[in-house]
């Protein structure tokens, strides 16, 4: 016999959803926004239907976002209240330090910080309406889109590519001249410099 798993779905509290991450591209959930109030007046159900936000139990019944953070920034931004969640991981037995270990052994969590530092993880923020915003996470969000890389099960990919862009492009040219700066960035994502990010689709030279 064939079982096919169906998540449980339930609606959640944006204000109760813990992040797993400090930053976010802040262009990004802009993008978000805009999407959500195009489709709010007609499909906005529909639209929240779609977007199943995974989640982790952790210790005292609190809700970790593992996935769509600019998503529900933008929602909470929005003035949304609730999304649909599924619990992907229930470690609401383990105590705070042996919960923290295990996301971070499982690769859920990114500590790190505006600068692409790793912090501790009492420092990602308890609500999402405190995330930080990251330009390189933006820019590596809008190189994805444009084409630059290709979009790739692993954690934390486009993080990993806005550290790439981070030591190669400075943040001045980034906030002053974006557009510019996703032009010098998809030169070199295409570049053999890349080749070793995940969905890299360069050609090697």
């Amino acid at each position: 016999m064939t079982h096919i798993y169906e998540p449980r779905l339930t609606r959640t509290e944006i204000t109760k959803l813990r992040p797993t991450q400090i930053t976010v591209g802040f262009r990004e959930v802009e993008l978000k926004r805009k999407e959500w109030r195009e489709t709010a007046p007609t499909r906005g159900d529909g639209f929240l239907g779609h977007y199943i936000v995974p989640v982790v139990a952790g210790p005292k019944g609190r809700l970790l976002l593992v996935d769509h953070h600019h998503l529900v920034r933008a929602l909470h931004e929005e003035g949304v209240e609730h999304v649909l969640t599924s619990v992907v991981s229930n470690l609401a037995h383990l105590d705070k330090d042996e919960f923290w270990s295990v996301m971070d052994h499982k690769n859920l969590i990114y500590p790190f910080d505006v600068a692409g530092l790793r912090r501790h993880t009492d420092d990602i923020p308890k609500k999402v309406e405190d995330l930080k915003d990251d330009p390189f996470r933006s820019l590596a969000g809008y190189l994805r889109m444009a084409g630059g890389f290709a979009k790739v099960a692993v954690p934390f990919s486009e993080f990993v590519w806005a550290d790439f862009l981070r030591r190669r492009i400075g943040l001045d040219y980034v906030n002053r001249a974006f557009d510019e700066a996703l032009a010098t960035a998809m030169k070199l994502a295409k570049s053999g410099e890349a080749r070793h990010l995940p969905g890299w689709c360069g050609i090697e030279q």
